[in-house]
C-alpha cells in the first residue's frame, strides 16, 4: 500500500519512521500557533495537547509541543487520555485550542496529530484547510526568548470526564443492576478512565489489555475478525455485555451477552434508540452510516441531518440543528453534553441505562431495531483518483431512472432496494465502499459492480 501522509479535515496521519516525522509533526505544531495567533488579538494563546498510549506518542508530543512553544503559545500537558477526554479538557480549561496525538484505529506504525476547537469540536472543513496552508506555506512565526510559550501539566482529565458522563445518566438505576461487563481497551487510552467509569456505574468489570502500554494485543480496528477474544470474554464471565475500545478510546463495538458481535452500526443505533425515548430532537449522523438510525428517529417522529464523513462534519451539524445526540456508524456516539466529538465511554453508559430501564438484554434491544445488511470494503487507491471513480461510476448508473446521487462525500447512490457509498478515506491511502440492503444478495452484487468500475480507473490510471 502506498505511504503518504495524510492532511484533511480529520487531522494528520502517517507512518512512524516513514512519512509522519518530528520535523513535520514541529512545523504543524508552528502552523497551529500561527493560526491560533492570528485569532487571539494579542493575547498568548493556550493549546491543551493529550496523546493516547503509542510508543511513538511521546515523540510526537514533545515535536508537536515544540513548535508551539516555538510560535509563541502556551501548552498544558494533558498526558495520556482519551480523545473525548482531550476535548472535554479543552473546553474546560478555557484553551484557544486543543490537540490529540492520535491514529485512532490505525495500526501502530501510525500516528497522527488531530486539531480541536475551544469547544472540543475538531476543526471545520475551512479551518483545517486554512491551517494545511500555513504548513504547506512554511511561513511561520518564531517567537523572541521573552515570548516562547511554557509548559504545565494538568491530571484532572479522566475525573472530569467520568464525572460528565455519569451527570447525563441515571446512576441509581445503572447501579441497581450491578452488570458484569467485559471491556477489551487495547492497551489504549482507555484502560484507566473505564475502570473509573465501572466503578462509579457499580459495575463489575472484567477488563482484558487494560494497561496502557500502547502494544496493542490485535489490531487495533474494534471489528468482528479482531475481536475473537472479547467474545470469548463474555461468553466465559457470562457477563451482561461485552465493549470493545480503539486506541485513543472515541469508538466503541458491543457484543452481546451470548458473546456475538452485533455490528459496529449498532452502537450509535442503540444510544439514539435510548436517547430519543426519552428526549425528543434531530440526530445527525454521516452519509455512510446506516439506515437503522433513520428508522429509529423516523418512529420517534424525529428526522435525520446527514453530513460527510468525518467526526468534525457531524459535530458542526449536531451543534448547527441543536441535535440530541449524533455520531458514525463506525462505533462513533456524540452526546453534545459531554463534547462534541465522538466517546466511547457515552457510548457504555447510553447502552447500560437502555439495558438499565427496559430490562431488556442487548440482544432484545438489538433485535427491536430494523435490520439491513451492510458491506465495507476498502482497497489500495492513488491520490487524486476518487473524482474520476465518482464520475465513472455515475455513467454506470445514469440508465436507472430511480437512483439517487449525492456528491457531498465521494458519491453516494441512493436506489429503492439499496444505497452504496464510495469515497477516499481522510485517514488512510485507500478507497472506501460501503453498501447497505435488506437483501444480503442485493448489496452484496451492488458493492462488486462499484468495485468493478473503480477497479478499471484505477487501473487505467497506473
Amino acid at each position: 500500500m502506498e505511504d503518504r501522509l495524510m492532511v484533511s479535515v480529520s487531522g494528520v496521519r502517517g507512518t512512524i519512521g516513514g512519512t509522519l516525522t518530528p520535523h513535520i509533526a514541529c512545523d504543524f505544531g508552528l502552523a497551529f500557533a500561527r493560526m491560533l495567533k492570528a485569532g487571539a488579538a494579542g493575547a498568548r494563546p493556550t493549546v491543551a495537547v493529550g496523546r493516547d498510549t503509542r510508543r511513538s506518542g511521546d515523540m510526537m508530543f514533545n515535536a508537536v509541543a515544540a513548535g508551539l512553544t516555538a510560535g509563541g503559545v502556551d501548552v498544558i500537558d494533558l498526558g495520556v487520555v482519551t480523545t473525548p477526554g482531550a476535548a472535554l479538557a479543552t473546553s474546560r480549561l478555557k484553551a484557544q485550542g486543543g490537540v490529540v496525538i492520535t491514529a485512532s484505529h490505525n495500526p501502530i506504525v501510525y500516528n497522527g496529530i488531530k486539531f480541536l476547537q475551544p469547544n472540543g469540536a475538531g476543526l471545520a472543513a475551512p479551518a483545517a484547510q486554512e491551517l494545511k496552508k500555513i504548513w504547506e506555506a512554511g511561513q511561520f512565526d518564531l517567537s523572541a526568548v521573552e515570548n516562547v510559550g511554557v509548559q504545565r501539566a494538568e491530571t484532572r482529565t479522566h475525573g472530569w470526564h467520568v464525572d460528565a458522563v455519569c451527570e447525563m445518566v441515571d446512576l441509581k438505576t445503572i447501579a441497581s443492576r450491578r452488570f458484569k461487563v467485559v471491556v477489551d481497551s487495547i492497551n489504549g487510552a482507555g484502560c484507566a478512565v473505564t475502570r473509573l467509569l465501572m466503578e462509579k456505574l457499580c459495575c463489575k468489570l472484567d477488563q482484558i489489555n487494560g494497561e496502557p502500554t500502547g502494544q496493542f494485543a490485535h489490531t487495533p480496528e474494534p471489528i468482528r475478525e479482531n475481536l475473537d477474544q472479547l467474545c470469548q470474554a463474555v461468553r466465559k464471565h457470562g457477563a451482561d455485555v461485552g465493549f470493545a475500545q480503539d486506541p485513543d478510546a472515541d469508538r466503541l463495538v458491543v457484543v452481546d451477552e451470548n458473546g456475538v458481535f452485533i455490528g459496529e452500526e449498532y452502537t450509535l443505533a442503540l444510544a439514539t434508540a435510548f436517547a430519543l425515548s426519552h428526549r425528543k430532537g434531530k440526530v445527525a449522523t454521516n452519509l455512510s452510516t446506516s439506515r437503522m438510525i433513520d428508522d429509529i428517529a423516523a418512529a420517534a417522529g424525529q428526522s435525520v441531518v446527514r453530513t460527510p464523513t468525518g467526526e468534525a462534519n457531524v459535530a458542526a451539524a449536531i451543534i448547527k440543528h441543536g441535535c440530541v445526540i449524533g455520531g458514525e456508524g463506525n462505533g462513533g456516539v456524540i452526546d453534545p453534553r459531554v463534547a462534541p466529538v465522538r466517546d466511547s465511554l457515552v457510548g457504555m453508559a447510553l447502552i447500560l441505562q437502555y439495558m438499565a430501564q427496559t430490562g431488556k438484554k442487548l440482544s432484545e434491544l438489538a433485535a427491536m431495531i430494523p435490520h439491513y445488511v451492510m458491506v465495507k470494503t476498502k482497497f489500495p487507491c492513488p491520490a487524486g483518483v476518487a473524482p474520476a471513480v465518482a464520475e465513472a461510476l455515475m455513467r454506470e448508473f445514469s440508465s436507472r431512472k430511480d437512483a439517487a446521487f449525492n456528491t457531498d462525500d465521494g458519491l453516494r447512490i441512493d436506489l429503492p432496494e439499496a444505497w452504496v457509498n464510495v469515497r477516499a478515506s481522510n485517514t488512510e491511502p485507500i478507497m472506501r465502499i460501503m453498501g447497505e440492503s435488506k437483501d444480503q444478495a442485493v448489496v452484496d452484487a451492488l458493492v462488486a459492480q462499484v468495485r468493478r468500475v473503480a477497479d478499471a480507473v484505477i487501473a487505467s490510471a497506473d
